[in-house]
């Protein structure tokens, strides 16, 4: 198990490098085409469906060829997709490659997430918060890369880092695979009838309990990923700061990330999944609406190292409350959501350029409020569908037991 969480966060690390490198570099790459900003959410938006490709497919991908090819397979992708990045190929190439890089991101972060929570059983939030910590140390790390080659003019070779990463990542995999994960996992052991009976909640309800679940990862994933695209955008073009300065205060954010995914897991083991996402979802839609009030570059910064604290723990806690919530099918609903967190991440970074284009920073301000707002609603939504699904299992166990 000690090798498998190691992997996992080694993984995750270059799949956060991978997901935030155009974000990093989306100013000079922006000037150098000669685009809009609404042209690079759309290289953002291909990743993107790359990886909602890469995610549906995973859990085919390895009932047919194997849990150990399609990983190393999804980390050779993304290593080719990242050296050709790095050539700087014309615009409509680039968006050729995009889907690629995504299928790599995608069917990683999916395989390695569900090998984590169906091995790591009631101790999965800390394991995949700990995973997840190195997802945001991947994220914090490139900001300072993309700044300084910025800087000294050859911000392209952020895509080479990426992919010499990916690289020894794959090798890493290769050679030294957890044997925990060829042997059936306790938690995926098949159960007796009466058992399924009386732990699983009726199908109508795992289907409201998981489409909550998934809208909620549509929207956080898009919230996240607009924010952390167009974050040193909204800077250079509402606070004058220049290229490399703003590209550094995703390091502030992510900084935040990784400090709250340390304890996030622990805390969400403590109170409860639901008690937490609701708390977090609750602070980070307060925190949004204050950045529409308080716009100068310093509320700015600490607003966003207070909303990355917020939104640490979100996603794994999010995705260990679903697979609890619908016991049984790790691997399904692990991609689900995830898809639909690719669905998200996809389509609102590409209509948060739009609105930076055409709206100016402020109007994208408000939107970010907005969508966390929305965020909080599907999260009550959720918390009040495992809560009339439990009620429903206990219902069906005093039946059971007269």
């Amino acid at each position: 198990m000690t090798r498998l969480i190691f992997l996992g966060c080694i993984a995750y690390l270059i799949v956060g490098l991978g997901q935030l490198v155009v974000g990093s570099i989306m100013e000079p790459m922006v000037h150098a085409y000669g685009i809009d900003y609404s042209d690079g959410g759309q290289l953002v938006m291909n990743q993107f469906l790359g990886g909602l490709f890469g995610i549906v497919c995973a859990p085919w991908c390895i009932q047919r060829f194997g849990k150990k090819f399609v990983l190393l397979l999804a980390l050779g992708l993304m290593a080719a997709a990242e050296f050709l990045y790095t050539l700087l190929p014309p615009w409509g190439i680039m968006l050729t490659i995009a889907p690629i890089a995504g299928i790599g991101i995608g069917m990683t972060e999916t395989v390695v997430g569900s090998f984590i929570i169906g091995a790591s059983g009631e101790r999965a939030n800390t394991a995949m918060s700990r995973v997840e910590t190195f997802f945001g140390v991947g994220a914090l790390l490139i900001p300072f890369a993309g700044a300084a080659l910025i800087q000294s003019g050859y911000w392209k070779l952020s895509f080479g880092i990426v992919g010499l990463l990916s690289t020894a990542t794959l090798i890493l995999w290769a050679l030294c695979w957890p044997g925990i994960l060829d042997s059936p996992a306790l938690a995926q052991m098949k159960e007796t009838p009466d058992k399924r009976s009386a732990d699983h909640p009726p199908k109508q309800r795992t289907f409201m309990i998981l489409a909550a679940c998934a809208l909620f990862f549509a929207i956080y994933v898009g919230l996240e990923m607009s924010y952390i695209h167009y974050l040193p955008s909204v800077l250079v073009l509402g606070n004058g700061l220049s290229d490399s300065t703003a590209a550094l205060t995703l390091s502030i954010f992510w900084g935040a990330m990784v400090i709250g995914r340390m304890v996030s897991g622990q805390i969400a083991d403590r109170v409860g999944g639901s008690v937490y996402l609701f708390a977090a979802c609750l602070t980070a839609g307060v925190l949004f609406m204050l950045m529409t009030l308080m716009t100068g570059t310093a509320p700015t910064l600490v607003l966003t190292f207070l909303a990355g604290l917020s939104m640490s723990g979100m996603f794994a806690i999010a995705l260990v409350f679903a697979n609890r919530a619908a016991p049984g099918m790790t691997e399904r609903t692990t991609s689900l959501l995830m898809a639909f967190g690719g669905i998200g991440g996809a389509l609102l970074p590409k209509g948060t350029g739009w609105l930076l284009d055409q709206q100016g920073p402020e109007a994208v301000r408000w939107f970010f409020a907005a969508t966390a707002l929305v965020l909080l609603l599907v999260m009550m939504w959720a918390s009040a569908s495992v809560r009339r699904s439990t009620k429903a299992v206990k219902v069906i166990e005093v039946g059971i037991g007269q």
